[in-house]
């Protein structure tokens, strides 16, 4: 019998949409996207997805399209060279919270995050970030390295 992943959080009340998962499989097998974006839709009570991002697109593509004042979820396929001249690329999953977001919106995303986490299985770093300057691509560099 096949293991079916249950669509709530029994802490936060919120579910994932059902594409949540095919979405991350496209970018992480297919590389069909630079980056995803995911928010929480209050009213539907699940994270959806709000954004994907072609793989033409640039890093500040990416951070342009982070609100200023609310929180979001997101992956990012970040390619890069190593010192011995190999192509690699390593799936970022941030969890972007930024200082002048709403109390409520800040709590939701806490909450939620293990929840889409368990969906998106096989992302390779976490970045918490509450600006800009946390989510520079030196920080990403840094971290792929």
């Amino acid at each position: 019998m096949a293991f079916m992943r249950s669509h709530s959080n029994a802490s936060s009340g919120m579910g994932v949409a059902p594409n949540i998962r095919e979405t991350f499989v496209e970018l992480q097998m297919k590389k069909a996207f630079r980056y995803v974006i995911f928010k929480i839709e209050e009213k539907q009570k699940q994270v959806v997805v709000e954004k994907t991002g072609a793989t033409t697109e640039s890093y500040d593509d990416f951070l342009a399209s982070l609100p200023e004042n609310d929180c979001r979820y997101a992956l990012y396929d970040f390619d890069f060279v190593t010192g011995e001249n190999v192509q690699k690329s390593k799936i970022f999953f941030i969890a972007w919270s930024p200082s002048t977001s709403r109390i409520r919106a800040k709590m939701l995303y806490s909450t939620s995050k293990d929840r889409i986490k368990y969906e998106l299985d096989g992302f390779h770093y976490e970045i918490q970030a509450t600006d800009p300057s946390e989510v520079d691509i030196e920080v990403l560099r840094e971290r792929a390295h």
